[in-house]
């Protein structure tokens, strides 16, 4: 995993799609997303219902989508910046678990809808997903290739297996304390990188 992860354009970056993106975020945090509408976000941003749609012709399905995008990107990035310091394979991944995880522990917006519309959340995450997968893979090729990876071991499907792996465990750690770095660290070495770089 990089340092610096490689992400596509944010929907937001543009002033006035930031300043939508921002209020739909608020407007989900404070109601949920089931009850976020087109009217609320365009009251939060001071902007009118055209602007609106003239900025996302999807209407309020692509402004949720841009949200969910935006978040995306932000965690993704909070992660880069993270593990800039760190310098092995290992280090970066544990690292990363433990950012991740704590991350979307504390994220209020993501919790918030975990609580009460998690079948929202998943259909936002299934469009979204292969976006983040596709970043991820993209950032760890490099890095396992750098790490020396084991005869016969093809980088692209380590990349998607450990990236798989990654997202599966920020969610749900199971039996391991991710809050933990030697039980983290442990983890990395025995299920994600054994059998795949060289000792």
């Amino acid at each position: 995993m990089s340092a610096v992860v490689r992400t596509s354009p944010d929907p937001g970056e543009g002033g006035t799609a930031r300043r939508i993106v921002e209020a739909a975020r608020a407007c989900v945090e404070r109601q949920g997303l089931a009850k976020t509408s087109l009217e609320n976000v365009a009251a939060e941003a001071g902007l009118s219902r055209a602007t609106l749609y003239r900025t996302f012709p999807g209407g309020r399905d692509e402004v949720i989508s841009a949200t969910v995008t935006a978040e995306i990107h932000s965690f993704l990035e909070t992660i880069s910046q993270a593990i800039a310091a760190d310098h092995d394979l290992e280090a970066r991944l544990t690292h990363a678990l433990q950012v991740g995880h704590r991350v979307i522990d504390e994220h209020h917006l993501l919790q918030q809808i975990l609580s009460t519309e998690p079948e929202a959340l998943l259909k936002e995450l299934a469009a979204n997903g292969p976006v983040m997968m596709a970043e991820l893979r993209a950032s760890l090729v490099a890095d396992l290739r750098a790490a020396g990876l084991r005869p016969g071991v093809d980088a692209d499907e380590a990349a998607d297996y450990v990236a798989r792996l990654f997202l599966s465990h920020i969610g749900s750690q199971g039996r391991w304390d991710l809050d933990d770095a030697e039980s983290t660290t442990r983890l990395v070495r025995t299920q994600f990188l054994a059998g795949i770089v060289g000792p």
